[in-house]
């Protein structure tokens, strides 16, 4: 399973392909939670005090948004997943 992260997201894992070791499908939560470990550095700068993801991160499961068009945390997904970590953007 490889999660793919952007900008600031990248710095500071220092890469921007996070490869897993999930095998079999797993739940959006459990890749995540996977990812923050492999990574802790990034747990503050995706999550709130209440560990709940800042609004302003997206997170993306196959180009959409798990929230709101699948199961949220307990949508499944496998290594075939496209999952995604994008932290605010602004420019013009």
């Amino acid at each position: 399973m490889e999660w793919r992260l952007f900008a600031t997201l990248s710095e500071t894992a220092g890469e921007d392909r996070v490869a897993l070791d999930i095998e079999g499908e797993a739940t959006l939560r459990e890749a995540f939670d996977a990812l923050l470990e492999a990574h802790p550095d990034l747990t503050a700068e995706v999550l709130d005090d209440d560990e709940l993801l800042y609004d302003h991160v997206r997170l993306l499961v196959d180009g959409g948004d798990p929230f709101a068009e699948a199961d949220g945390w307990e949508t499944t997904v496998d290594g075939e997943t496209e999952l995604a970590l994008f932290p605010p953007v602004s420019g013009g």
